[in-house]
């Protein structure tokens, strides 16, 4: 037989089945609500107004700032300020002698002391001459020895540059005697410094025997003495 309930029951399914057919699903990527309006665009930022000719202007700030401790100039001499430059070029010096690590061994080397200017100094008022050299940069003495005319300077052995020597050194502050070596940066340079330095030998020499000494106020005086009282005596006997 027919049963009304079992088909009440399947019209109602069939009915809901239809209406969900009929209604797409909604799209996920879609915005929930079309009715949103859009955010305004941000406002355009004011631009700055332009300086006008009353601003003030910056100044220039004259403030000084003195020192905390005031330092004093100090004048610095070298010794030479009342010498005259007879020679002076470039060079560099070695000496003879033990090293750190040899002291006391006996054991002597050629021993690189400094580059710098070798010079030939004359003093204005005694005239006596001697050999100066510092080292570069630093200024530190590394010869400092009168013109001895007793000195033998010979060349070294293999080169034209380069003379070898002994002397007595007080560049260290007490006197030593010292064999240096100088080499120039070519044989012309070495050919003037012996040059200049045999002349300076025959100064000194003719210096310490007086030949060239000027004659004192005291000895002009006893010269005319001498030649007034030879003069007196001549004419004595004239008489």
């Amino acid at each position: 037989g027919n049963h009304p309930e079992f088909v009440q029951a399947v019209n109602k399914m069939s009915a809901a089945v239809d209406k969900a057919t009929e209604e797409p699903a909604a799209d996920p990527a879609a915005p929930a609500s079309s009715t949103s309006e859009a955010a305004p665009a941000p406002a355009a930022e004011e631009s700055a107004p332009a300086p006008s000719g009353d601003e003030p202007q910056e100044e220039e700030s004259t403030y000084q700032c003195d020192p905390v401790v005031q330092l004093e100039e100090v004048e610095v001499t070298s010794g030479e300020e009342e010498e005259d430059i007879v020679f002076k070029l470039r060079g560099k010096l070695y000496r003879y002698g033990e090293t750190m690590l040899d002291k006391g061994s006996g054991k002597k080397q050629w021993i690189e002391r400094g580059v710098g200017e070798m010079k030939i100094l004359k003093h204005r008022e005694t005239q006596t001459e001697r050999l100066l050299m510092r080292q570069e940069k630093t200024m530190k003495l590394i010869v400092n020895a009168l013109v001895d005319p007793r000195i033998v300077m010979t060349k070294n052995v293999g080169s034209d540059r380069a003379w070898v020597w002994s002397c007595f050194d007080y560049s260290e502050g007490t006197l030593e005697e010292e064999v240096f070596s100088v080499k120039f940066g070519n044989a012309e340079d070495a050919a003037k410094f012996k040059e200049t330095f045999d002349q300076s030998q025959k100064n000194m020499a003719a210096l310490q025997e007086g030949a060239d000494a000027a004659p004192s106020a005291e000895a002009d005086e006893a010269a005319d003495a001498l030649a007034g009282l030879s003069t007196g005596t001549a004419e004595k006997a004239e008489g």
